[in-house]
């Protein structure tokens, strides 16, 4: 194989609400943190034990908005993207942060508070990575 492949599948709980921002020209970028779990049971006493991992989701544009309208700290996602690590300067040390950049996202929390979610799942695309329509629709399946 010639080519590589950037791509990541995360199933999660989101740790906060989405902080957005907002640029000239329209732009914008939300960023919120989810979590990820695993439980399994320890071989030496029998205790269940969880592991947690917290991973740095960024999403843009027309993707941020719907995410900031709809998404709250708890509720549980389906998103795809790729990776992108950052580094900078703060007060002369150097930091690094590894992201994902979400292209696809599906809502897995059922709503109570009004919202008519279908299916209880909602599913949305990035539209500059989708060449064949601009704006953001839902996924409908054809069977």
């Amino acid at each position: 194989m010639s080519g590589t492949v950037n791509k990541v599948i995360l199933v999660g709980n989101l740790g906060d609400e989405v902080k957005m921002h907002y640029f000239e020209g329209g732009d914008s970028v939300g960023r919120f943190p989810i979590a990820t779990s695993e439980t399994f049971v320890s071989k030496q006493n029998g205790e269940k034990i969880t592991n947690t991992d917290w991973h740095n989701i960024v999403v843009k544009n027309k993707l941020a908005e719907i995410c900031e309208k709809y998404l709250t700290k708890g509720d549980k996602i389906y998103c795809e993207g790729k990776l992108k690590n950052r580094q900078w300067e703060q007060d002369g040390i150097k930091r690094y942060s590894t992201e994902v950049h979400v292209t696809e996202l599906t809502m897995l929390s059922n709503k109570k508070n009004g919202e008519n979610v279908a299916n209880s799942s909602q599913n949305y695309q990035n539209p500059s990575t989708n060449s064949s329509s601009g704006s953001i629709q839902k996924d409908d399946l054809p069977f």
